[in-house]
């Protein structure tokens, strides 16, 4: 039992990183007004999906009915922090960069949760390296848009 409970854990743990990923995708893009910022971040909204639908199948896959999202005080947090930071600086430069301390955020809990589950599932492992690998991307992706116009 306790092995399954361990797998739950990780799964747990990648999936929200990816929920996270899409939620302030999600809540900031409404804010976004430069049309290629708006291009990247849906680029990326969709490939999170994907890697939140491989958490999904793998959850299926081994029987765990436990997926959990991010708990509503952790979306009313992310929701809160961006509105404040968008609330007097809209500008590409700005979110740009609200965006890319939140894929820092989510590179070094892919290094924590990696180091948390050692042995714990292979598949796994590969799924948050995809995961780590995304969000490094993102940022390299993400840098010309600190440069203003």
């Amino acid at each position: 039992m306790e092995e399954k409970e361990e797998l739950m854990k990780y799964l747990n743990a990648i999936y929200q990183n990816t929920r996270t990923a899409i939620q302030s995708i999600e809540d900031i893009i409404l804010k976004v007004e430069d049309n290629n910022l708006i291009s990247e971040l849906s680029r990326e909204q969709d490939e999170y999906s994907c890697l939140a639908k491989e958490c999904e199948h793998f959850s299926k896959a081994e029987d765990i009915e436990d997926l959990k999202d991010n708990n509503w005080i952790e979306k009313a947090r992310l929701w809160t922090s961006i509105n404040m930071g968008t609330m007097l600086d809209k500008s590409t430069r700005n979110i740009t960069e609200m965006m890319m301390f939140g894929t820092f955020m989510g590179i070094i809990t892919c290094i924590k949760d990696k180091d948390d589950h050692k042995g714990v599932s292979t598949e796994l492992d590969e799924i948050l390296d995809k995961l780590y690998e995304l969000e490094r991307n993102n940022l390299e992706r993400l840098l010309p848009f600190l440069k203003e116009n």
